[in-house]
């Protein structure tokens, strides 16, 4: 059975709902790529979540929640003593913005057992991760999952790193350009978004920020612009850009890339050209920033959004 891994924190989400009210999910980059990635994968591939989670009420409630996803759980470390995390989603004209609550994350632990993530990471055909996945790592922590995904690259699988810039969560903005290159060097494909290469690297054009990647060692490149062009990078076609669909008004961009990352790396997977997975990924994340939230699943329901 061929097999897609995600790897990275799922946290509880608290989304605006109506007037002062939130609604209660579980949500996260990496888990809302797998959750999108098991909606986009035929039956016969299975669709993991790699993380670590507390022994708590909470932890078995989103343990209940992925599993009820159709996405495996045989990938979650339990560790005592420690729960998960919890972001608040605030909006502004459809742009979102986080407050997080994680002291106590057990994904903070994630490259604790080096022996658990080879196991984890063994035998897949694509493995998922992103720059979250780094940031709540200390630095050895790093240094350690991404020896693992090395190995796991070397072994076969094709492995891709959403950079996914969260600035607060690195101890400096030089660790963090260290950790996006680290990332980026045992990578694949590697999706960064344009307006956070400005802020960190100061990249001019989405080619300069290719650059950077390829020569880290990445194979393709797609380079997301919010509504603006998609810029792709691939080593055996060359560069291409993407116009993305016209969407009249964005509710909340919340998983966005996620979707994108999810609805690529799934097309590809599937045997399609790099044309066909670039438009269905913009297709679909197209579709997700109509609505709120950061799993939308009346998009794969309802005809007028198919």
């Amino acid at each position: 059975m061929p097999s897609f891994l995600s790897i990275g924190e799922c946290m509880v989400e608290l989304a605006p709902a109506s007037g002062d009210l939130y609604r209660r999910g579980f949500a996260g980059d990496t888990f809302n790529t797998a959750w999108y990635a098991r909606r986009l994968l035929p039956a016969e591939w299975s669709v993991a979540y790699a993380s670590c989670i507390g022994t708590d009420a909470v932890s078995d409630e989103m343990t209940a929640f992925i599993a009820a996803q159709g996405i495996d759980t045989g990938a979650l470390r339990r560790v005592a003593d420690r729960t998960v995390g919890l972001y608040m989603i605030s909006l502004d004209k459809g742009e979102r913005s986080f407050s997080y609550w994680r002291g106590q994350s057990a994904a903070k632990t994630l490259a604790e057992d080096p022996d658990w993530l080879a196991g984890v990471l063994a035998g897949r055909d694509v493995i998922q991760f992103s720059g979250i996945t780094l940031a709540i790592l200390p630095p050895e922590g790093r240094a350690t999952l991404c020896a693992a995904l090395d190995a796991a690259r070397r072994s076969g699988a094709h492995v891709a790193f959403d950079t996914n810039l969260r600035p607060r969560l690195w101890e400096s903005q030089d660790a963090m350009r260290a950790g996006l290159r680290m990332g980026a060097s045992v990578a694949d494909t590697v999706l960064p978004s344009f307006d956070e290469e400005i802020a960190l690297f100061g990249d001019a054009s989405a080619e300069d920020t290719i650059a950077r990647y390829r020569d880290a060692g990445a194979s393709r490149v797609a380079v997301k612009d919010g509504g603006g062009a998609l810029t792709v990078w691939d080593k055996d076609i060359g560069p291409a850009v993407y116009q993305p669909p016209k969407v009249a008004e964005v509710v909340d961009s919340t998983a966005a890339g996620d979707s994108f990352g999810a609805a690529f790396l799934c097309g590809l997977a599937l045997g399609q050209g790099l044309d066909t997975a670039v438009c269905g990924a913009m297709a679909l994340a197209a579709k997700v920033i109509r609505h709120r939230g950061a799993l939308v699943p009346q998009i794969f329901e309802t005809e007028d959004d198919r």
